[in-house]
């Protein structure tokens, strides 16, 4: 049999498409080549399977060896496909059998000496094979990551000659036991928060219904202490949430790491962070921070700092719940449903607010700062709450009672978002427009209330849904049928501040 043909994947964004490996062995002069839409990772990949054979005491055939890599309009990166070439030229030179090659599928780099080397990426690869039910054989370095898969049966070996030996039924491979990761304890609790009752409010709320905040306040007033503990009081990761999560990590530069099974990303990109570093780039593509966020948190610090042209590339993810990047030769898209979380002080020196201190800047300083933020960007924020100064003695006062715990918060989060899966199987912030008009129904006197906030605030039709949103979860909150007029009032004074006033006189916290 001079044919061979192994299956392999190749990673396009979280998606793990089948690559079909046929291997033919041709009479002629001696050469290797590789076709089908292959980057130079791929083709650099003959020299590592020539030495991987050599060394493993395999004969290299001296004869025509072509290598197509189906379907060739598919791009082809990385070293992913060594061991399946390695296999594909064994099997088809009669050196290994070829009958059971076609319930498995082959991922891992080789090494000059025929070991085997993990690659970025696994864990979707995994998922799509388990779907295609086959078993996989992977290198030793990605069993973790495999077997968090239940749906595929994972053979980790360390060299080819494992390999070999399994595929003839002389040594078989030990498949992987399934990791039971356990959870990590999170350390950043409420309780630790001094004072300020509206922002601990807002973040239940924001919890609660998976909502988007923005903090107002002077420089260390704890906007980003409290940011840093949403996700202490988040429910843990369901296991499609906590693969999905994972398969975008494993894509991305840093790799997935184990530790962080089952918790919500919190990410905190710097404000110096460019466009493609926040929405994802490169060539292939890769996810950036608003899709490593997934399923969790993205915290924006001194949000004005960020450039304009970086925080308006928010628009489509924080409406639609994904970012597709387009480049030449690539098309992308990565799913990116985060709660955004953003801080900013509310004028440059950042004391325009606090009684204590004396603003130094000027109106057009401050009118400046504040333009920094578009109008769209803000009216797609559902909550808007000040954050002030703690009076001084505060700090040194001893709590009489002690405050609420994470936990005890999460037990109320958990209790409201029971009832909005209940009522329509989604978290209050999905709704789309049709269903708002259907499960957030208001008495007719609110909705005059709300007529007329909406013409004294000026706002606009995408802020009039999220309003009814978050009264919703509010009086989810308080275990309540029906919106009632104080759960309306209440979402209405996390809208009314109107921080990019023409005047700087006009900030009204």
């Amino acid at each position: 049999m001079n044919l061979a043909v192994i299956y392999c994947r190749a990673c396009c964004g979280i998606q793990a498409p089948q690559v079909t490996v046929e291997v033919h062995i041709s009479n002629g002069l001696p050469s290797f080549s590789i076709v089908g839409l292959a980057d130079t990772a791929v083709k650099e990949s003959k020299e590592r399977v020539r030495s991987a054979l050599l060394n493993s005491h395999f004969e290299f055939p001296a004869k025509r060896i072509t290598v197509n890599l189906a379907p060739a309009d598919l791009p082809k990166d990385g070293g992913r496909f060594d061991l399946a070439i390695a296999i594909g030229i064994l099997a088809a030179s009669g050196q290994i059998s070829i009958e059971s090659l076609e319930y498995y599928e082959f991922c891992a780099e080789l090494a000059l000496s025929g070991e085997l080397r993990p690659v970025k990426g696994i864990l979707p690869f995994a998922i799509q094979t388990g779907k295609a039910m086959r078993k996989l054989i992977i290198a030793q370095n990605n069993i973790i990551e495999a077997s968090l898969v239940k749906q595929v049966e994972v053979f980790p070996a360390a060299h080819l000659l494992d390999i070999c030996g399994h595929l003839a039924g002389n040594k078989l491979l030990t498949p992987a036991k399934l990791s039971i990761i356990p959870p990590l304890t999170n350390n950043l609790d409420f309780s630790e928060v001094k004072g300020q009752p509206q922002a601990r409010r807002a973040m239940e709320i924001v919890a609660a219904g998976g909502h988007s905040l923005l903090m107002i306040g002077p420089p260390g007033t704890g906007k980003t202490m409290l940011a840093s503990r949403l996700p202490s009081v988040l429910p843990e990761l369901d296991d499609n949430e906590a693969l999905e999560t994972a398969a975008i990590a494993s894509i991305s530069s840093q790799g997935f790491d184990s530790i962080q099974w089952r918790q919500r990303p919190f990410r905190s990109p710097h404000h110096t962070a460019s466009s493609p570093a926040l929405v994802g780039g490169s060539n292939p593509p890769r996810p950036g921070e608003i899709s490593l966020a997934h399923n969790g948190v993205l915290f924006l610090d001194e949000l004005p700092e960020f450039s304009r042209r970086v925080l308006e590339t928010l628009r489509e993810p924080l409406e639609t719940g994904k970012i597709t990047i387009s480049r030449a030769g690539y098309q992308t898209a990565f799913p990116a449903r985060f709660q955004l979380i953003a801080a900013m002080n509310p004028c440059p020196c950042g004391y325009f607010t606090d009684p204590n201190r004396d603003c130094s800047c000027t109106p057009t300083q401050i009118q400046r700062y504040r333009a920094r933020i578009s109008g769209p960007i803000l009216d797609r924020i559902d909550l808007h709450i000040e954050v002030p100064s703690l009076p001084k003695k505060a700090l040194f006062t001893h709590e009489t009672t002690p405050l609420e715990t994470s936990s005890t918060i999460q037990k109320r989060v958990l209790m409201a978002r029971e009832k909005q899966l209940q009522r329509h199987s989604k978290i209050n912030a999905q709704l789309t427009n049709q269903e708002i008009h259907r499960f957030c129904i208001l008495r007719k006197t609110d909705r005059l209330l709300l007529e007329r906030a909406i013409q004294q605030l000026n706002l606009s039709a995408r802020a009039f849904y999220r309003i009814l949103k978050v009264a919703r979860t509010i009086a989810d909150l308080q275990d309540s049928k029906m919106i009632e007029t104080r759960h309306l009032t209440e979402a209405l004074s996390y809208r009314g501040m109107q921080i990019l006033d023409n005047s700087p006189v006009a900030f009204n916290l």
